[in-house]
């Protein structure tokens, strides 16, 4: 079974070496939605794949850092990246482009690994990351699977690759979580009483 959960933020990027003018020498925003779809052969104590509520959590916190952010490629020209944390408190440093099809690459890895580090308590099954869909306009977006994220001719994502911000950091709700994520260290999820009436 599939469950999906849409998250929403604005942010700004160039997309070099890509065929459009305008994309490839401009800073330019979108409006984004990503769609998180998880999966599961089992329902929890709630009948649910995953409660809707669990991903408010750390991984909200991480698909938020994008929001009003300015992310860039962290094998672009010096000078621009100097100038993007100069004049931006907020940004994200990527190991790959900014292209919609490597967001949905980044968000997927992302997602997948918070869960790989969560402990549920509450029943939940194999609960794992199917795709991620990034909507970067109304007209367009680019979906991504398991296979794309193992896909080296992609380009190699680990946790030590993606760089947040100290003021993207400072706020989120736990400012170590990354920190704890790149450690391996486990999340742990609310416990749950069973009150089962018949």
């Amino acid at each position: 079974m599939l469950i999906r959960k849409l998250f929403k933020f604005e942010n700004a990027h160039i997309v070099r070496n890509c065929t459009s003018d305008r994309c490839k020498r401009s800073i330019h925003g979108h409006s984004y939605k990503v769609e998180l779809l998880l999966k599961a052969s089992r329902l929890d104590h709630g009948q649910m794949v995953y409660d809707f509520g669990l991903l408010k959590g750390v991984i909200k916190d991480l698909f938020d850092s994008f929001d009003h952010a300015i992310c860039f490629w962290q094998h672009d020209d010096a000078e621009y990246i100097k100038a993007c944390k100069q004049f931006s408190a907020r940004w994200v440093a990527l190991p790959v482009s900014p292209s919609a099809e490597q967001f949905s690459r980044i968000f997927f890895y992302l997602a997948q690994q918070v869960l790989k580090s969560t402990e549920t308590q509450n029943g939940e099954g194999d609960v794992e990351v199917y795709s991620v869909i990034v909507h970067e306009t109304d007209t367009g977006y680019a979906q991504s699977f398991l296979e794309d994220i193992e896909n080296s001719q992609m380009g190699l994502l680990s946790l030590e690759q993606i760089v947040f911000s100290e003021q993207v950091q400072a706020e989120w709700n736990d400012t170590q979580m990354y920190e704890k994520l790149k450690q391996g260290q486990t999340f742990l999820n609310p416990t749950v009483d069973l009150q089962v009436k018949l």
